[in-house]
């Protein structure tokens, strides 16, 4: 069976990266790369939509970024959940949990 490939429902991704990075501090590509694995390559997230939602995450205080060094010896900025950000992913989870519920009532009762 093939996956298809679909693009990450608009408002979620915020959601997705503050989890991803709940677990570790990452730079963005290994933020790609685990969204791509945790997903089984359902969302494939690429630089242009990963990298500004970084830095409005980043604007809003929810993560903040320092600079090192990556695993292939390249400069990186390396991303971590702040506390508000911790406080807004338990939000967005309470959110999305109440949307996933709604949504299967509305498939299972149509």
């Amino acid at each position: 069976m093939t996956r298809q490939r679909h693009d990450v429902l608009q408002g979620t991704l915020d959601l997705l990266i503050l989890k991803v990075l709940v677990r570790e501090a990452m730079h963005g590509y290994g933020v790609m790369i685990r969204l791509r694995e945790l997903t089984e390559g359902v969302f494939d997230v690429t630089p242009g939509s990963l990298f500004p939602s970084l830095q409005r995450l980043e604007r809003k205080g929810w993560i903040e970024g320092e600079w090192g060094t990556s695993e292939n010896n390249r400069r990186a900025c390396f991303y971590s959940i702040t506390k508000a950000g911790r406080k807004q992913l338990m939000r967005e989870e309470q959110q999305w949990s109440a949307i996933t519920v709604a949504v299967a009532k509305v498939l299972q009762n149509s």
